[in-house]
């Protein structure tokens, strides 16, 4: 079991109190996850930490993902009384349905804004989630517009400097934001499939025990993936990783001098390729 990454409470806290003040600010939230590990890119503190804020999860990297899991999870979240949107930020697919998404969900409050006479005013959204899970680019691609329109940034009056809106579109505000989230790791497997998708730094890893480990999980969620890829032949032992590792690099010819296996090269490549979807759209956590 691969343990990569420690918890750091005093930097949480800290962390906590400046999402917490952020808060008051925005009319919802949005969880931004992994759609190939919806369970390990989630924080289990986040609903205390928002508490009643309207909030929609944000499943990202869809097009990396199995799509019919994709669509289990969001009933899941229906079920839980939660709206969940696929999204892809590199492409931009799934963004018009998010911003209509949040519209929805904020019918009452919008209704209530126009009885106030407040017609027009801009819905304000807040983005949080755990490190590495592409917040970054899910906010570019909302300043894009998401298909909605251009992005500006101004400063809004009687807000503190440090805070700046960005209109994504037309009608909506996102703040500007630290917004990060670490997960705590209670359960290894957490930090294990983040380190899988490349949330956590390789430099700080065993390479070669996580690709033997991420290769364990393929053998048993898509054995016909890896065995097509690679040209092993099936049925695979799902707890046979550094064997199947052994073999990949063999089928690949990754040798050094002396005829010894590669064991570090065929590593990376088979972590690399499963993060950029060569494997095809594989998701590890499934309902």
């Amino acid at each position: 079991m691969v343990q990569p990454v420690q918890w750091f409470p005093g930097h949480m806290a800290k962390t906590r109190r400046k999402i917490a003040e952020d808060l008051k600010l925005v009319d919802i939230v949005l969880e931004l996850l992994d759609a190939r590990i919806p369970i390990s890119s989630s924080n289990p503190m986040l609903r205390e930490i928002i508490q009643n804020k309207p909030r929609i999860v944000v499943l990202n990297k869809r097009d990396l993902a199995d799509a019919s899991q994709t669509a289990h999870w969001v009933v899941k979240y229906e079920q839980q009384g939660l709206n969940a949107v696929p999204v892809d930020s590199k492409t931009g697919k799934g963004f018009p349905a998010l911003f209509s998404t949040i519209r929805e969900e904020l019918k009452d409050q919008i209704a209530n804004w126009n009885k106030k006479g407040m017609t027009g005013r801009p819905i304000r959204i807040m983005v949080l989630g755990v490190p590495n899970v592409g917040k970054s680019s899910i906010i570019n691609r909302m300043l894009l517009g998401g298909g909605a329109g251009k992005a500006e940034v101004r400063d809004k009056p009687g807000v503190t400097r440090r805070n700046r809106w960005f209109t994504v579109g037309k009608g909506f505000e996102l703040l500007d934001t630290p917004g990060v989230l670490w997960p705590k790791f209670e359960d290894p497997v957490v930090g294990e499939y983040l380190a899988f998708t490349g949330a956590i730094r390789d430099e700080i890893l065993d390479t070669e025990e996580l690709a033997g480990r991420l290769l364990e999980v393929l053998a048993e969620r898509y054995p016909q993936a890896i065995a097509t890829r690679y040209k092993l032949v099936l049925p695979l032992s799902p707890a046979e990783g550094h064997r199947m590792l052994e073999q990949v690099a063999r089928k690949r010819g990754m040798l050094l001098s002396g005829g010894m296996i590669d064991l570090e090269r065929a590593a990376i490549m088979i972590l690399d390729e499963f993060r950029g979807g060569k494997l095809g759209p594989l998701t590890l956590e499934w309902v």
